[in-house]
């Protein structure tokens, strides 16, 4: 079977998990980072420092120390990353990756336009942000995993420096989910840059276990979808058992429908 072939069995079979990055907002038209820093540091007062001197978590986290919370910002997000459920309802990303039905999905992105598109297109689904939702979820359901935290709870938020540290260095119980629920099953990941810092340690963490028990050989495949090919990225995930897929398109969000349109075609095929 092909690699694609392979990837719709494991959907069709409820054997995947899929985990969707800022490529998948900005494709409806969320800020992308670059605005989020240039934000910031207009809002402290940075705007005449070069741009690129500081990355957007040692912005967030200076933003706390001199607000005291990183609550001002987490409205501004919250206000700036609203989408109308018109465009979310018009988007041919979201329906597809609704009509996919992943039992699991795992998001980084703060926004709620996974669940606005769970919502409109009548497909049921559970929310999990913090550790009761971990204890409450019904296992029933599909769930949206908010990976980095979500706008309605400004404690579950993975945004400053220190933020990273702590989800790097220690085993929250959002950590724990991940690596039980990914264990065993094939990984999607879309709308990501494969330079992804979190992204590249989990995978390299899941790599790392299978390694050690000495049954790496019964790992289920997992996925990279980007845009354009890079073949340093493609080999260095490759170590890792990672396979790197790739379509055409006129931008990033056209090659994604084009990936996810010829995923779903190739599970209805099945």
């Amino acid at each position: 079977m092909t690699p694609i072939e392979k990837l719709a069995e494991a959907i069709r079979s409820k054997r995947a998990i899929l985990f969707a990055g800022a490529g998948v907002s900005m494709s409806v038209g969320l800020p992308s980072w670059s605005e989020l820093i240039d934000h910031m540091r207009a809002d402290l007062g940075l705007e005449d420092e070069p741009a690129g001197r500081w990355s957007y978590q040692t912005l967030a986290e200076y933003y706390r120390l001199k607000n005291g919370s990183i609550g001002p910002l987490r409205s501004w997000m919250d206000r700036t990353w609203t989408i109308s459920a018109k465009t979310i309802r018009e988007s041919e990303i979201h329906k597809l990756i609704v009509e996919l039905d992943f039992p699991i999905i795992y998001t980084t992105n703060y926004d709620n336009n996974l669940e606005m598109a769970y919502r409109i297109h009548g497909r049921p689904f559970v929310k999990v942000a913090n550790t009761s939702d971990v204890v409450n979820a019904d296992i029933g359901l599909s769930q949206i995993v908010k990976f980095h935290g979500d706008f309605d709870d400004d404690e579950s938020l993975v945004l400053a420096e220190t933020d990273y540290f702590k989800r790097l260095t220690s085993d929250t119980p959002l950590e724990i989910k991940f690596k039980a629920d990914a264990l065993g099953r094939t990984l999607l990941f879309v709308g990501y840059s494969v330079s992804d810092l979190n992204i590249r340690l989990m995978l390299y963490r899941l790599w790392q276990i299978w390694r050690e028990s000495g049954r790496e050989r019964d790992r289920p495949a997992s996925y990279v979808f980007t845009p354009k090919q890079d073949p340093v990225q493609d080999a260095v995930l490759a170590q890792w058992g990672i396979s790197v897929m790739h379509e055409q398109g006129e931008d990033p969000a056209a090659s994604l429908l084009a990936f996810l349109t010829r995923l779903k075609a190739a599970i209805d095929c099945g």
